[in-house]
């Protein structure tokens, strides 16, 4: 076998928190895992966008941030011992011998392997751009930016931030301490994060801590060679506000693309790929998809669901890797780590 090509139980597309801990649950069943990203590291969008940013919601950590969750999910699956292919796209899956399929990559690797676990987010991501005059020289110093990557590069500055999700509100709690201000622009008084989040959000607005400015919606910018002065904002009548900035967070979600997966015969709704929400497989035998790409009726897009997804699909590819071989079920506090090999 050359060395670009490589022969496994599972080959898991997307090397983001979901297609991680997919690792240690496949090799809790005794798979064997490779593991391709489109990324030079792995961690998906946790890594790429938003490695300071906090996270509420996983069990056990009343907070903690992207970075650090993406170092507790490589420690918990490498004693499985995975294969990362980082830096490469999955450009073909194939059907090969004897029921097993050939994932191909865009740099050439050949994966021979009984299963497909698809764990890639949103596939190929990119921000949503307001449509805003001479938003490029501002975006080319930094001046507009659609994540932060360090916290402590925006202690002191003015902060005007732009959105009504949870990226939006989750950054305006945690700047507030650092920030010289921070001013939070929603068209409307509703926000589409957390409840928790939300109600702290208000209590630091009460205090004086933070504004809203709601009902807005982002109309310009001003500065000069990309250098921010002030945001424009406009209410929905027309009044114009002026706030101002050193920064612009615009929040406004990602793009979302499935590229080369669009073309793989999957069973798509909305640019989502459609699973059994038993057992996560897809419309095609022995491809499997878990995480924010997966779509079932009453579907959460939460990083916790796909931790859950993870699980019931490592169980429903048991019996692919090992055909006719009953699964005995095991709790790990009983049966441990199995060693690698």
């Amino acid at each position: 076998m050359s060395d670009n090509v490589h022969r496994t139980d599972v080959c898991i597309v997307g090397a983001g928190p979901v297609g991680l801990f997919a690792v240690f649950e496949c090799g809790m069943l005794r798979m064997r895992c490779q593991v391709v990203d489109a990324l030079d590291v792995v961690g998906g969008q946790c890594a790429a966008l938003y490695p300071e940013k906090p996270i509420y919601d996983i069990p056990g950590y009343p907070r903690i941030d992207a970075a650090a969750l993406i170092d507790r999910l490589d420690e918990q699956a490498r004693p499985f011992e995975p294969v990362y292919h980082l830096g490469q796209q999955v450009t073909a899956v194939r059907q090969g011998d004897h029921g097993r399929w050939s994932v191909e990559t865009s740099k050439g690797t050949r994966i021979d392997c009984a299963a497909v676990l698809v764990a890639a987010g949103c596939g190929a991501f990119g921000p949503n751009r307001p449509p805003l005059d001479d938003i490029e020289s501002f975006e080319a110093t930094g001046a507009v930016r659609y994540l932060v990557t360090r916290r402590q590069e925006l202690r002191g500055r003015r902060v005007v931030i732009a959105g009504g999700g949870d990226s939006a509100v989750d950054w305006a709690l945690s700047l507030a301490d650092i920030a010289a201000s921070v001013q939070l622009i929603h068209r409307r008084d509703k926000f589409r994060a957390a409840p928790e989040s939300v109600a702290r959000l208000r209590q630091l607005a009460a205090d004086g801590r933070l504004e809203l400015v709601v009902p807005y919606q982002l109309s310009g910018l001003l500065g000069r060679e990309g250098h921010l002065e002030a945001v424009v904002a406009e209410s929905l009548d027309g009044v114009a506000r002026r706030l101002d900035a050193d920064v612009l967070l615009a929040f406004y979600g990602l793009a979302m693309d499935l590229g080369p997966i669009e073309k793989w015969g999957l069973a798509l709704e909305r640019n989502h790929v459609v699973v059994d929400p038993a057992t996560c497989e897809t419309s095609t035998r022995g491809v499997f998809a878990i995480g924010d790409i997966a779509h079932y009726p009453g579907k959460l897009k939460l990083i916790l669901s796909g931790f859950s997804e993870a699980a019931m699909a490592a169980h429903a590819m048991f019996g692919v890797v090992f055909p006719g071989e009953a699964l005995h079920f095991e709790y790990s506090t009983m049966a441990g780590v199995p060693v690698a090999g």
